[in-house]
């Protein structure tokens, strides 16, 4: 009981210490890092070997991925191309709906590409819209976010629930994981949505600490920001960044599943290779940098990567603060206690579900929550009469909905939607936190009513 109310104590910290106190969270995220390091006694010497470890990590495999798509999301935003996005969109989905337009976007793009990486790569669609729309963007944020979230916790070919599939014995039965998996993330997805709605009509001023693009300026004129950028790019010119990319990412995917769809040979190599996040957004980079206009292009990208690596340096350190943070929770007692205290409960499909969230909010990782709570899972499934296919793949479910139940100050995706959106910490929290939080709810309710009928 002493480790969970430690952890709640460094939540409140980080809180109170970012709004109140007005400390930058990159202090306040390493300061809990090394608070939570001698709370829990872990060894003096292995501290700070934890917490550089741990930033390192987080953005070995993130950071490189933020500042090849904050650049891009400059490129697009100084061309105009972000303009001619939101116009496109607008004139395929109409306006009625801007926070479902985003959720949809968000869910589909998940399913091949890590929450993460989605998040960076349509920030400057989904501020465009927000912009063109003259609707809140902490809204649009969330929906975006949500909608990447549902996905990528129950969806394979995501790592988290096909390393889960895999823990429960449905290597052969994928397909039914992935159709099972997409009806729960569209349930989770509109909840989240439904969430975001609730910021729609709210000032943004009160919300963030400045507008995160000059498309979302204060009383900016958006015809006449269109008028400055002259002609436009098209469509396919504007999207190409951002969409070839996914559908890199996308067939990587594909080349990667185990019955190698696309063989072994030269084309699997060249997709395995590009379908990387960091090689596909390099392409990305790439098919920007044909929207550069006028003369001195050389000096326009110079400028532009300047000005992105500017904007991308604190998301860089606070996502890392982050996983120094979250690496020295797992670190600790802490996930082993949650775990082995809620296992006992016995109480059928919430019992996976609750280990997962407990999981999930003690280190922050969804992808660690689905591994490890499916592997702790796997041998009970028989007393907790799940012993069936339909019942593995609901019990993956359960944990994929536990697994998004809460993102808050020790997951990565809590900063990278709080910071490309430039939401105060407090903002985030009531934003992106609780949606998860309702994310995951609905998820559990949703495959609790589906193992009524299935089961």
């Amino acid at each position: 009981m002493v480790l969970v109310l430690i952890l709640i104590a460094l939540i409140a910290f980080i809180v109170l210490s970012t709004t109140r106190l007005k400390l930058h969270p990159f202090l306040s995220l390493l300061a809990a890092a090394l608070i939570a390091g001698f709370a829990y006694q872990v060894p003096a010497g292995e501290i700070i070997k934890t917490i550089t470890t741990g930033f390192g990590g987080i953005l070995g495999y993130i950071g490189i991925v933020i500042v090849l798509g904050t650049i891009i999301g400059v490129i697009l935003e100084r061309s105009g191309a972000a303009i001619t996005m939101a116009e496109s969109v607008i004139k395929l989905l109409g306006e009625r709906f801007p926070t479902l337009t985003m959720s949809i976007i968000g869910y589909l793009v998940s399913i091949p590409v890590f929450c993460d990486s989605g998040y960076v790569i349509l920030n400057s669609l989904k501020n465009a819209l927000a912009a063109r729309m003259k609707i809140s963007v902490v809204a649009m944020s969330v929906a975006l976010a949500t909608g990447l979230y549902a996905t990528h916790t129950f969806v394979p070919p995501t790592p988290g629930p096909i390393a889960a599939a895999g823990n429960l014995g449905l290597e052969s039965s994928l397909g039914l994981v992935i159709a099972v998996g997409l009806f729960v993330a569209m349930v989770t997805a509109l909840a989240g949505m439904l969430w975001a709605n609730r910021f729609i009509k709210q000032d943004d001023a009160e919300l963030l600490e400045e507008a995160p693009s000059e498309l979302l300026a204060e009383d900016v004129d958006f015809e006449a920001l269109k008028a400055r950028y002259g002609k436009l790019p098209s469509a396919m010119q504007a999207f190409a960044p951002i969409f070839l990319p996914i559908a890199l990412i996308c067939l990587g995917s594909v080349a990667a599943f185990p019955s190698k769809p696309l063989g072994e040979g030269a084309l699997f190599s060249v997709l395995s290779f590009l379908g990387q996040p960091v090689a596909a957004l390099l392409v990305g980079l790439a098919l920007a940098c044909t929207l550069l206009k006028g003369e001195n292009k050389r000096q326009q990208f110079h400028d532009q990567v300047a000005e992105g690596l500017v904007a991308a340096a604190p998301i860089l350190l606070i996502t890392g603060a982050g996983g120094a943070f979250g690496a020295m929770l797992k670190a600790t007692e802490l996930g082993n206690y949650l775990g082995t205290s809620l296992s006992a409960l016995g109480v059928g499909l919430f019992m996976p579900f609750l280990v997962a969230a407990a999981l999930k909010t003690a280190q922050g990782s969804s992808t660690v929550a689905l591994v490890t709570t499916s592997a702790m899972v796997a041998p009970l499934l028989g007393s907790l009469g799940l012993d069936s296919e339909m019942g593995r793949v609901l019990t993956v479910m359960a944990i994929g909905a536990g697994a998004m139940t809460v993102s808050h100050a020790n997951d990565s995706f809590f900063w990278v939607v709080s910071q490309f959106s430039r939401m105060k910490v407090s903002t985030a929290y009531r934003a992106q936190t609780m949606a998860t939080l309702v994310q995951g709810v609905v998820g559990m309710l949703t495959v609790w009513l589906l193992s009524l009928v299935l089961l």
